[in-house]
């Protein structure tokens, strides 16, 4: 797949930068602390670090758990860290020719319930960031608070900056006649048209999700700002933080103020302005 500005390209390479920087631990490849799960037919590939209240991770379009190399050594500190290699991504393997964010994010109850965890708090970048509201929509009582990073509820020009859109569309009409041969072809394909696709989210739908919701986008984010604040007004319970000089990766670029940011809200309650 020809590499350009679009969602799906810009972040596999921010996941590979942050692969690149690991030292010590090998997060997404860390036999120590890595397990398979049975879940809804596949094998979900799991690293769970620390102790105390659940923590799930739930990375975005072409990542893994290596995404998160900056986050989980500051949650494990004092959460039970639960990072996941989503449906289709990193070691999870899926060969069914579907996928969307509602399987995906019902992955994850059923994980949950697998590791016996009644709810757990919920950090989600681009992709994964959706799959925290869709899982709040839909698993109300498993999600404490999330937070959602780069998230975006329709795949068009007002959802993702019209530039990257129009790269988007580019890409999808040169590839879309392409023969594909072999698995990763055929999975790379797949997971490149969930963004395409999908999600396909009202932004009325977003009063199911009843637990407080910290929802962030950089000032210069995929995602137009516009349309991040939108997804905030539409939740009962949320906060809304633009990062001041950050592109989509809020959690890579500014990771300091991100994960002091981000556990501070899980643990002052809410307060309503």
């Amino acid at each position: 797949m020809k590499k350009l500005f679009c969602l799906f390209a810009l972040f596999q390479l921010l996941s590979c930068l942050v692969f690149a920087q690991q030292k010590a631990i090998p997060y997404g490849n860390n036999p120590a602390a890595g397990k398979y799960y049975d879940v809804r037919g596949i094998k979900m590939y799991v690293e769970v670090y620390g102790q105390g209240k659940p923590l799930l991770l739930t990375h975005g379009n072409g990542g893994s758990i290596s995404a998160f190399s900056k986050t989980i050594p500051y949650f494990a500190k004092k959460y039970k860290v639960i990072a996941v290699d989503s449906r289709a991504h990193g070691k999870t393997i899926d060969t069914k020719d579907s996928l969307s964010f509602e399987m995906m994010a019902d992955d994850f109850s059923a994980l949950l319930d697998k590791m016996h965890i009644d709810s757990a708090y919920v950090i989600g970048w681009s992709d994964g960031g959706i799959n925290a509201l869709v899982m709040a929509m839909r698993h109300p009582k498993q999600v404490i608070k999330l937070a959602s990073t780069g998230a975006n509820l329709t795949p068009d020009s007002t959802a993702l900056q019209p530039a990257v859109w129009k790269d988007f569309v580019k890409q999808y009409n040169e590839d879309k006649d392409k023969p594909r041969n072999t698995a990763k072809q055929k999975n790379d394909w797949k997971i490149f048209t969930l963004d395409y696709f999908q999600p396909n989210i009202p932004f009325s739908a977003l009063k199911a999700i009843k637990c407080p919701s910290l929802i962030i986008c950089g000032d210069h984010d995929l995602i137009p700002i516009e349309h991040t604040t939108k997804i905030y007004q539409a939740i009962d319970r949320a906060y809304l933080w633009v990062v001041p000089n950050s592109g989509h990766g809020t959690l890579i670029e500014h990771s300091n103020d991100f994960n002091k940011l981000v556990d501070e809200f899980f643990q002052k309650p809410y307060h309503k302005f």
